[in-house]
């Protein structure tokens, strides 16, 4: 009898560089001209945001150490408040996951244009290199769990590189003058940080990237949580490093407009070899972002149908331990969303999946904010009895925070969202039908076999 070999997991690097990578993927690199409306305000927004995922990454950190478990927000939502907030969180969390990637998908191909000119006129060209990218990282993902993770490591560390140029070296060539007006919004303060700060949470979405797949993490308890916090704290200071240097590189006027600021700026310091360093580095760090969330697409709707709350056939795995099916699914829906809407601007594209992909996200994180609490009041011993006030007080911290960057979305946003999110009812309704059919099934042959009377010896 063959035995199947053990299934080769994540060390603390490659956990790091799935949280850090699924970060830094494609909204860093746009950002800056998307704030560029607010002026150097828009750095107390970084901060903001950096703090509430910081409170995030903690309440990660804790519950992932207390249950090291598959799913992550999902895997707590259920354990916290049932099946019903379970499911409706891996739905939500999944439909977030996969729009996202298209998104991903769509801005890889925006800064491979750079150099193939092609891609920015011919949309049929365009649609087959995104559609491209999003298998190629499928079929890696396929193949195993450790797989993407080292391809995750790679294209990490090559996407560091141009924005910690930026970052760092665009430091020493900053001019005072670029900065222009603090609060150029016309809006009062608070105003111009909410706004600038419903721009910002996009890039931290995946602060959560390695407590998804947790048990195939070595030693979750302790890996996971450092994984999370020292993921998230270095990319926020990547971040607001590299708004700095980028507003201080390029005059406001000309941030406004421009379509690859991080490049721009990298012109400004360094010349033109700069920017075209900046362009690669971007295309890797988009492909990065998209392997490592194509990793999770699968991860979640496995977690969800191991437990009863998505169709079995999400449990089925491949000899490497991947969730197959999941993969497989999910990006034929991410395909489909890009052929759907591929005749659109590669910038209306990015825009619209990001927004709802960010709120579809924002709430499994409330979710889990607010399964800290109940846990925290439930099940005790599960967390480090002396830290049970302060957990209690980040928890609630965070979840207010997240409640408030839901708000902060947008009413036509949320209304989409929230549309997104009820349409899974009907799943679950048919899911519980499902099982109640199969309980049933079971009683009655069980009744049946014991009806039977003993078969005679002979």
């Amino acid at each position: 009898m063959s035995v199947r070999p053990a299934r080769r997991k994540l060390g603390l690097w490659m956990a790091t560089a799935l949280v850090v990578g699924n970060m830094i993927g494609s909204g860093v690199f746009l950002l800056p001209a998307s704030l560029a409306e607010y002026g150097p305000i828009s750095l107390v927004a970084w901060g903001f945001t950096a703090a509430g995922a910081i409170l995030l990454a903690l309440v990660f950190a804790r519950l992932s150490r207390a249950y090291p478990r598959t799913g992550g927000p999902y895997a707590y939502a259920r354990r916290a408040f049932g099946d019903f907030v379970g499911f409706q969180t891996a739905w939500g969390y999944w439909i977030a996951v996969w729009a996202g990637n298209a998104a991903i998908a769509v801005a890889f191909v925006g800064y491979t244009a750079h150099f193939w000119d092609a891609l920015a006129e011919n949309k049929v060209l365009a649609a087959g290199v995104g559609l491209a990218a999003v298998w190629a990282a499928t079929a890696v993902n396929a193949y195993g769990v450790r797989q993407g993770g080292v391809v995750q490591v790679v294209t990490t560390v090559i996407k560091l590189v141009p924005l910690l140029l930026i970052a760092v070296g665009g430091l020493f060539f900053i001019k005072s003058a670029n900065f222009g007006e603090f609060n150029a919004s016309g809006d009062s303060a608070f105003g111009a940080v909410t706004g600038a700060a419903a721009l910002t949470l996009w890039a931290f979405i995946g602060l959560e990237s390695a407590t998804v797949p947790a048990e195939d993490v070595k030693d979750p308890e302790k890996t996971v949580p450092r994984a999370t916090v020292a993921g998230t704290a270095v990319t926020a200071l990547i971040y607001i490093l590299g708004t700095v240097a980028v507003l201080g590189l390029v005059p406001a006027a000309a941030l406004a407009t421009s379509t690859a600021p991080f490049a721009d700026a990298a012109d400004a310091a360094f010349g033109g070899w700069a920017a075209d360093l900046v362009a690669a580095g971007a295309a890797f760090s988009a492909f990065g972002a998209l392997n490592g969330w194509i990793l999770l697409q699968g991860q979640i709707p496995f977690a969800a149908a191991r437990d009863g709350l998505f169709p079995r056939t999400f449990a089925r795995t491949g000899r490497g331990g991947a969730p197959i099916v999941g993969l497989v699914v999910s990006s034929v829906l991410v395909s489909g969303l890009m052929l759907l809407n591929y005749n659109a601007s590669l910038v209306d594209q990015f825009t619209f999946i990001i927004l709802l992909a960010t709120l579809t996200t924002v709430i499994p994180y409330a979710y889990a904010a607010a399964a800290e609490l109940v846990l925290l009041a439930t099940d005790r011993p599960s967390f480090s009895r002396g830290r049970l006030t302060r957990s209690a007080v980040v928890a609630l911290l965070a979840f207010g925070y997240s409640v408030w960057a839901i708000g902060g979305a947008g009413q036509e946003v949320v209304f989409k969202g929230t549309l997104l999110i009820f349409a899974g009812m009907p799943v679950y309704a048919w899911l519980k039908y499902r099982d109640q059919h199969d309980h049933a099934q079971a009683v009655e042959a069980a009744q049946v076999d014991e009806s039977e009377p003993p078969a005679q010896a002979a």
